[in-house]
């Protein structure tokens, strides 16, 4: 079991770092993660999800380095952009050659450069884990065994004009896989920037991804950070974002899962400064025996500031969807404007889905307002589509794509959209003409 390795691999694991900075941190995060262990159903954040499924087997902490990714095969990853920067990285080490990076050296943008560089590294001890929850044991076991991910500091008054593709692959493994991946992300006042993240597992073994991201917006700063999930039946991804706004920003976090075996994102937004918005927006369509678990939190502790939380749910087969989020709103948070809605569809019977929105309010003067709804594709909708001649499967499909359609609205990197409007299609299992 996973549980006795952790302890087993981490004095091993310590002795492959050069991280000053980091050492004493991860024998304490180990503690404090042994002292609380993987959630189980009886915890009340994790009630709907059962982790035995990877928690009961051994894995691979020190992950082969040789691979064979060919360039062809990343390419069949790619939006069909010809004008975005990405970043590669293949069993845990970032690699040069398939990445493209137009602002800097490809370096630059990885957790070690920032460790290890001095004009990073007294940014990156500033911010690292400094936003991520302390009572989440994922972020302490990231904490941890974390060594590689994405780093970038962007500076006051800049706007990064190409959005950034960040991949991470795990090829040539015969050996279940257990990668921790870390992501900070520093916005500066009056800067923009925009960030796709996806992971493929290309072997037939399985890959357990613990993700962990920091994502801080200053004023008037525009962070958009997309997740892409679309990985096999082989893997498995704990993914754990925070957002901490100040004054005048815009913060968005776009999560569209298409695969994975069990798929748990963690977001977390915390306002810092009047006038702020933050969005989130989900499309989770699945089928078989697959997981997508979002818990979803904001915490509006300012004044005049707003919130928009739009996921939209397409269950098959024996899948399970969760979603749980929540609102806070401090006694000092007058005026705050927060929208929730929760979507779903469930096309088998065997398909289920647990939703909780919740709100806690504590301020007088807002406008809160959050619901969900579960059903079944709107009967009368289909009659009037096939009473035009167009066939039960091609109905249900258009149906279905108008449905998931609107969280997709404020995507502002055009390939992105065609991108996942395509995926819609494709899980969909219809050609559509995607606009």
């Amino acid at each position: 079991m996973i549980l006795e390795q952790i302890t087993n691999n981490h004095s091993d694991f310590l002795g492959t770092l050069s991280h000053r900075f980091l050492d004493d941190n991860r024998i304490q995060a180990l503690k404090k993660f042994e002292e609380i262990g993987f959630p189980t159903k009886k915890d009340e954040e994790y009630k709907y999800t059962n982790l035995k499924e990877i928690t009961e087997k051994n894995y691979n902490f020190f992950a082969t380095k040789e691979h064979h990714i060919a360039k062809e095969q990343i390419d069949e990853l790619h939006l069909g952009e010809e004008n975005f920067d990405y970043i590669v990285f293949v069993n845990g080490e970032l690699h040069k050659e398939l990445s493209k990076i137009s602002i800097g050296n490809v370096e630059m943008l990885s957790f070690n450069y920032a460790l290890n560089d001095e004009k990073h590294k007294s940014v990156f001890e500033k911010y690292f884990n400094t936003i991520a929850l302390e009572n989440n044991p994922f972020v302490d076991l990231n904490e941890a065994y974390c060594k590689f991910g994405f780093f970038l500091h962007v500076p006051k008054n800049t706007v990064i004009e190409r959005p950034i593709h960040v991949f991470y692959l795990s090829q040539n493994q015969q050996e279940n896989t257990f990668y921790n991946t870390r992501n900070l992300l520093i916005v500066e006042e009056g800067s923009k920037v925009e960030i796709i993240e996806s992971h493929h597992n290309f072997d037939e073994s399985f890959v357990f991804t613990n993700s962990v991201t920091e994502i801080f917006a200053y004023s008037n700063a525009k962070a958009d950070w997309h997740k892409l999930q679309n990985d096999s039946d082989t893997s498995y991804l704990i993914d754990s974002t925070y957002a901490k706004q100040e004054r005048d920003s815009l913060a968005t976090v776009n999560t569209f899962s298409f695969g994975g075996k069990l798929v748990r994102n963690n977001l977390d937004f915390i306002h810092n400064g009047e006038n702020i918005n933050s969005f989130m927006n989900g499309i989770t369509v699945i089928d078989h025996e697959q997981l997508v678990d979002h818990h979803t939190a904001v915490h509006h502790k300012t004044p005049h500031c707003e919130s928009y939380q739009n996921y939209k749910g397409i269950f098959g087969g024996k899948s399970h969807g969760v979603f749980n989020g929540k609102v806070f709103v401090d006694k000092i948070a007058q005026k705050t404007n927060a929208y929730q809605q929760n979507n779903n569809v469930l096309l088998n019977e065997g398909a289920t889905i647990d939703t909780k929105p919740q709100l806690e309010i504590f301020a007088d003067d807002v406008k809160c307002s959050h619901g969900c709804t579960v059903g079944q594709l709107d009967s009368e909708a289909l009659f009037y589509l096939r009473a035009r001649g167009i066939s039960e499967k091609e109905a249900r499909a258009l149906l279905l794509y108008a449905f998931a359609h609107d969280a997709m609205q404020n995507i502002d990197i055009e390939p992105l959209k065609q991108k996942v409007s395509s995926l819609l299609a494709e899980k969909l299992g219809v050609d559509l003409v995607v606009e």
